[in-house]
């Protein structure tokens, strides 16, 4: 399993160049801000102050050094002048040190409720965008490597917010800082130290632009793995089933020893550029404290900012050892810098993952037609009203403003229909069908005959490439897509159970359901008395998917939840192809019940199933070959009278 994708070093990092996705980070930075126009200000303060005191202790040092260098070269002795001039250096000094504890304290706290809020905001705006993105995305895309911006990439920005971006200010105002200061005291040591962070930073960027690049593949290669092993998980029975244990475990080595190589080779370089980093300063440690004694003993001239304002002296001891201190502050927080450069990639990597599924197109509605309570009179006429009658109407605006109300029947209709999942790729041709209020219309034929693909365009999950579907006279493109839905019950072959109650499964088809309106819905659907013989009857508690019950039970609450919606459409897509013959004479009476005065779409294998259907359609390819009722169909002896005699079987 080749991973093309992961072998190719993504845009802006090619060349083993490292490079920071300014785009995305300002796009973090601005939500930030955003999110916490108030906190964020003052956790910067606080940071800017904090990283400020950090840099003064040099200075305090150097004007104590100076008062017990002057009062040596002077031979006097009376040491207390002295101390009183320097006591106050100190208290001063621990001033500053408390401030700077309180300002640390006040800003770690901040950053703990800023990153944790901002992260919480992230991943609502990422689930709420997610409800309202087309079928199309989830059909394809895994559902792990989605999963995944919810937890890896999460982490990453996590780590950016936290930790990176407070180190990048906090270093960046030191080394500012101090630089200033040491420019103050001394340009001869300043240059000295800044030929050396020159060779830092030329290190780091050989070094880390390789590790930066192996970052960048390594969060999306995390996203596949985490995509192969959901895509395991929901299979596990199917891999049983079929023996692929080894298959599976070769395919599952494969990505993951390819994503041991990119994770090796990240952290190999990461792990790499601290030492040395660490081992250049040292040496420059060296390098600046011999200067320094070079300088002294030579007598040169120290050119600095204060020479300015007080005349150009000599490098003395007590500029020399502060510079030492400078030093170390300066390399050390350009290593700093350094280090959080990779996580910035990677976590800037993440970002624009989550950014590109906040960014997907939502699903789009042009509809304006809506579905509103109504109340219907003997004549036909619709009143519009807040109460719950069980009757509705489509409201249906006009330009000139005027409003019409049309009863909701269940009246669909197809016409010159054609439809292609990718362009180029038409998979129904021409399909032109009338269901009328209370008929029951049944779809037979092989798989990708274009059954399922027929009810996903009545739901609008997909749109049609050319053709009409009017629902009750109306173009459906003309009613608003959450109306439209929610006059339509569908019942899928495969069942999904939500983790709660079963009765909060069978409310789910209606939010505000009675108990009483489950409890019916259930005894519709045939499901009561399973459920009444469970541990907990209603209140048993359902987990993955409703593992505890059998394929037949979950197919049966399936139903009790479209039973519970009670809309004037139905859609079965092999609604009873899990459920057993005994338990399916059961069902099929609750189905009965289920289908009386509504208009129903079934999907089926068993032909017994729709047998009693008004019309059957049989498709071939996309195309409609055949249409009528059962015994019209057996008459004209064609493919239906032969998967009816056994003749031919559907694939």
């Amino acid at each position: 399993m080749s991973n093309t994708s992961a072998r190719k070093a993504p845009p802006g990092m090619e060349k083993g160049k490292r490079k920071i996705n300014w785009r995305v980070l300002g796009r973090v930075v601005k939500m930030l801000f955003q999110s916490y126009p108030r906190l964020v200000p003052i956790a910067m303060i606080c940071i800017m102050f904090s990283a400020a005191v950090a840099a003064i202790p040099s200075i305090f040092t150097q004007k104590v050094l100076a008062v017990v260098t002057s009062y040596m070269d002077s031979g006097n002795t009376d040491w207390s002048a002295a101390a009183g001039e320097i006591i106050p250096l100190v208290i001063v000094l621990i001033c500053l040190y408390l401030l700077s504890i309180t300002f640390t304290t006040i800003q770690t706290q901040l950053m703990a409720y800023i990153t944790q809020g901002f992260l919480c905001k992230m991943r609502r705006k990422m689930f709420d965008g997610m409800q309202h993105l087309p079928i199309r995305y989830f059909d394809t895309n895994k559902h792990g490597d989605i999963m995944s911006h919810y937890t890896n990439d999460i982490d990453t920005l996590r780590q950016l917010v936290s930790q990176s971006l407070p180190v990048l200010l906090q270093s960046s105002i030191i080394v500012v800082t101090v630089l200033c200061i040491m420019l103050w005291y001394s340009v001869w040591m300043t240059l000295v130290v800044l030929l050396g962070v020159l060779l830092m930073i030329f290190v780091s960027g050989k070094i880390g632009g390789g590790s930066a690049k192996y970052f960048v593949r390594l969060q999306a290669h995390v996203g596949k793995i985490e995509g192969y092993i959901q895509e395991m998980m929901s299979g596990q029975k199917v891999v049983k089933v079929f023996s692929h244990e080894d298959k599976a475990k070769e395919e599952f080595h494969e990505i993951n020893d390819e994503l041991f190589k990119i994770s090796y080779r990240a952290n190999a370089y990461a792990n790499m550029l601290g030492p040395i980093i660490m081992n250049i300063g040292n040496i420059l440690y060296v390098i600046v404290a011999a200067a320094g004694g070079v300088f002294i003993l030579t007598g040169i001239q120290n050119y600095s900012v204060s020479a300015l304002f007080f005349g150009v002296g000599m490098l003395t001891i007590d500029i020399a050892v502060p510079f030492l201190n400078m030093t170390k502050q300066f390399t050390g927080n350009v290593n700093q810098f350094s280090q959080q450069i990779n996580s910035i990639v990677m976590a800037l990597a993440g970002a624009d993952r989550i950014f590109k599924l906040m960014d997907q197109e939502p699903e789009a509605d042009e509809g304006y037609v809506t579905l509103v309570n109504a109340r219907i009179d003997e004549q036909g006429n619709v009143t519009e009203t807040a109460e719950h009658t069980g009757q509705w109407a489509w409201k249906h605006p006009h330009g000139d403003g005027t409003l019409t109300y049309t009863p909701l029947r269940g009246d669909v209709r197809m016409e010159h229909m054609d439809f292609a999942y990718e362009e180029g790729k038409t998979v129904l041709h021409d399909v032109t069908l009338y269901a009328e209020p209370g008929q029951k219309v049944a779809f037979v034929g092989a798989t990708g005959a274009g059954k399922t693909t027929i009810t996903n365009l009545i739901n609008r999950f997909y749109d049609i490439a050319d053709g009409k579907i009017r629902y009750d006279g109306i173009n459906i493109n003309k009613i608003k897509k959450d109306d439209l839905r929610r006059s339509l019950g569908i019942v899928l072959q495969e069942t999904n159970l939500f983790t709660g109650t079963v009765m909060d499964n069978i409310r789910y088809g209606k939010l505000d359901a009675t108990d009483e309106e489950c409890i019916a819905a259930a005894k519709l659907a045939g499901a009561h008395d399973f459920i009444t013989r469970l541990p907990g009857g209603y209140q048993s508690e359902l987990t993955n998917n409703g593992a505890n019950l059998s394929q037949g039970q979950r197919q049966l609450i399936a139903i009790a939840r479209a039973a519970v919606a009670d809309p004037p459409v139905m859609i079965l897509d092999e609604a009873t192809s899990s459920i057993d013959t005994r338990t399916e004479a059961i069902v099929q009476a609750g189905m009965d019940r289920l289908m009386k005065g509504r208009t129903v779409f079934v999907i089926a294998h068993r032909l017994s199933t729709i047998m009693n259907s008004d019309v059957i359609m049989v498709l071939d390819h996309g195309r409609i070959i055949e249409r009528g009722d059962h015994q019209k169909l057996i008459d004209e002896k064609g493919t239906y009278y032969q998967l009816y005699t056994g003749a031919f079987e559907l694939e």
